[in-house]
């Protein structure tokens, strides 16, 4: 008698997380190779067109022949949202193991990441339009720190998740508080944290001091290879709400373009809010999912360390490398 294949069981999965500048491009190639594998972009901000150096976005001539997912689909002045990640990615990972490869998430925005790999059901919370009308008059007059400080009171959670200058965020948030009585960030809490795919979770540590100064490093070599005058683009185009202008990278330079701070100035506060995000992805990756990790520190043995990695997965879904 002929063995059914059960019409529940777990695609296979592979994750690869860890903050900026830990060396997850390389380390993903590596992966793929082994795996007959495709990488799915888990960062929120490389799905933007022409937003290239800002976001550290592999180069085609990088890729190695392995195909890339969810990179510039989406124009700078569009938004992107969580819920779109969750549903785009999910359905990328059932094509891509319909091809008989493996997907492989490499990211580290961690909310998005989580979506995909969890029950994570979304607010279906109906709008207030005369409420947001409100709260959009008050932002229009010059009142959006004050929205955001109103944020901070009733739900400090979600405003560390959220930029001051992301309005359209800020007011989604007090809406659903308004609606509800309860807070945004109140909602991952509620989900089913039982992991959806039978994935293996891989995440890419080093030392704080060696991390710090590689991402100083890596600051220095975007504006060489010309992030001033990409972020410049934006800038004249009239680009200044949109979610994708709030990245790192790109607010540091606008306001240097709008005479706050000067070059100099500007360089520096993207290091320092580098280093920030950085510090928090680890907290992130660390707090709310089940990572294993390992240490990047020593560049003489990150070959090695790719082949832990390897094997590591080999034997935790059952797969067999191409290495």
């Amino acid at each position: 008698m002929k063995a059914v294949r059960q019409l529940n069981s777990k695609k296979k999965l592979i994750v690869l997380v860890g903050p900026t500048a830990v060396g997850k491009t390389k380390t993903s190639i590596a992966i793929a190779k082994a795996f007959n594998g495709e990488i799915i972009s888990g960062d929120s901000m490389q799905v933007y067109k022409g937003m290239d150096i800002g976001t550290a976005k592999i180069r085609s001539e990088e890729m190695e022949g392995i195909p890339h997912h969810l990179l510039d689909i989406r124009e700078p002045d569009e938004s992107f949202s969580v819920a779109e990640f969750q549903s785009v990615v999910r359905q990328k990972i059932n094509e891509i193991t319909a091809r008989g490869s493996i997907p492989l998430i490499v990211g580290g925005t961690g909310l998005y990441v989580q979506s995909v790999l969890y029950d994570y059901r979304f607010s279906e919370v109906e709008g207030d339009p005369l409420y947001r009308s409100e709260l959009e008059k008050r932002a229009s007059a010059g009142e959006g720190p004050q929205l955001f400080r109103e944020l901070q009171a009733v739900d400090p959670d979600s405003a560390k998740d959220i930029h001051p200058n992301n309005v359209k965020r800020v007011i989604r948030a007090l809406e659903i508080f308004h609606l509800t009585g309860r807070r945004k960030s109140d909602q991952p809490k509620a989900q089913n944290h039982e992991l959806l795919y039978d994935a293996s979770l891989i995440g890419l540590s080093m030392d704080r001091e060696v991390l710090y100064k590689r991402i100083n490093k890596r600051v220095d070599m975007m504006m060489e290879a010309g992030l001033l005058e990409e972020v410049r683009y934006f800038y004249d185009q009239g680009l200044r709400d949109a979610q994708s202008v709030q990245a790192i990278g790109y607010k540091e330079l606008y306001e240097y373009f709008a005479g706050n701070l000067t070059l100099e100035a500007a360089v520096d506060l993207l290091k320092k809010n580098t280093r920030r995000y950085a510090k928090r992805q680890f907290t992130w990756f660390r707090n709310k999912m089940d990572v294993s990790w390992f240490d990047m520190t020593d560049e003489r043995e990150h070959l090695n360390k790719i082949k832990q990695i390897i094997h590591f997965i080999a034997g935790k879904l059952e797969l067999k490398s191409n290495t």
